[in-house]
């Protein structure tokens, strides 16, 4: 593909409360064994896409490491290559990202360097499977200065997270609003453009020259009357995990055996960092249920409709239910789980319960020394 890559992974996450505390939003794991970056970097390995930046800011210090290799997206090419750009300080510059426009442009040797006519840029926190080429076919068949990837949410949906678009009949987006109370589409952006390189170059040249620094709102939105912007439409799963509600939703939805055969069964794949741990080990008297089990997890418990991430122990008499277990926790006898998320590395003491009630989700965060 005739494209570089840009993955804004910088945001604070502040919507996931006590989750994103010690982590980016796109280092959030997801279904067991995978980070949320991991979907956009398959998508462009998976696309033809050999140059892919990276921007990271708030807490990237788990992203970082998640990212020291670029063979495991298969960026290792000798002309391609994985680029993780935090924010430095120079002489010119005394700032941190103000933005994601800023971010692009204080890498702009990135774009000035590359010889790709195109430019296909995603967040870094959302969970879908696309092809960029066909994104491509689009844009070059409309002549669009830029493509928005948009999603169609069912009726009823909760919008008031998403930037929402309004499109014509021959899919050029009308207006762009940024979490609307009152939604008059049901069409939102995923979070993934595609524009031509040079035409990127100039937009943020001129904008963050203007001092303004965020991409949707000071190009996107406050451009859209003097640019040519369509809307291409995903047709296949895709969610972002920037609520509390939103990452549990898309954890759970891995447990349905048509999203799990989508991701997982179907090319192309979805890559990871590999660790080289043993398979679970279910011990006498354990029992699972339609649940997700990480290697190096031992369980002699009972899990059902849960997600256990790597090297988890679950005692004996314990009961799991409706729930995620980041990678790391350690939980005693005849210890109850229900409707919660519990953070990674916590240790949760044998005999307690742990239950979110009236539909909300708990997070839990315990510190305790293993049991004697």
């Amino acid at each position: 593909m005739k494209a570089i890559g840009i993955i804004l992974a910088g945001g604070s996450g502040n919507r996931m409360g006590d989750l994103t505390s010690r982590r980016a939003s796109a280092a959030m794991p997801v279904a067991g064994g995978y980070r949320a970056i991991d979907f956009a970097l398959s998508n462009m390995s998976n696309s033809g896409i050999e140059r892919v930046e990276v921007l990271p800011q708030f807490n990237a210090k788990s992203l970082t490491e998640h990212l020291n290799s670029s063979k495991w997206w298969d960026f290792g090419r000798k002309q391609g290559g994985l680029f993780v750009m935090h924010p430095t300080i120079t002489y010119e510059n005394n700032s941190w990202y103000r933005g994601t426009a800023d971010a692009m442009h204080q890498n702009m040797e990135f774009l000035v360097k590359s010889h790709e006519p195109y430019v296909v840029i995603c967040s870094g926190d959302g969970i879908s499977k696309m092809d960029y080429n066909e994104v491509l076919d689009a844009h070059v068949q409309k002549d669009a200065d830029i493509t928005i990837v948009v999603k169609r949410m069912p009726e009823g949906a909760d919008l008031t997270r998403f930037g929402v678009a309004e499109t014509d009949e021959n899919g050029r987006v009308l207006s762009l609003e940024e979490k609307p109370l009152n939604a008059k589409s049901q069409l939102v952006s995923t979070g993934v453009y595609l524009i031509r390189r040079r035409l990127l170059i100039d937009l943020l040249d001129r904008t963050c020259g203007e001092g303004r620094y965020n991409f949707v709102q000071d190009v996107l939105i406050r451009l859209l009357p003097t640019l040519k912007v369509y809307a291409f439409e995903t047709k296949g799963y895709w969610n972002n995990v920037t609520t509390i509600e939103s990452y549990y939703e898309t954890n759970m939805d891995f447990l349905k055996p048509e999203v799990r055969d989508y991701f997982f069964k179907q090319y192309p794949p979805v890559y990871t960092k590999a660790d080289d741990l043993p398979p679970a080990k279910y011990n006498y008297g354990s029992a699972i249920k339609n649940s997700l089990v990480a290697s190096g997890s031992i369980i002699n418990g009972t899990i059902e409709n849960s997600v256990i991430f790597r090297n988890a122990f679950v005692g004996h008499g314990s009961v799991i239910r409706n729930s995620i277990i980041m990678e790391d926790v350690y939980i005693g006898e005849n210890t109850t789980i229900e409707n919660c998320i519990i953070e990674s590395r916590d240790i949760l003491k044998s005999n307690t319960v742990y239950a979110g009630e009236g539909g909300e989700i708990k997070v839990v965060l315990e510190k305790n020394k293993k049991d004697e």
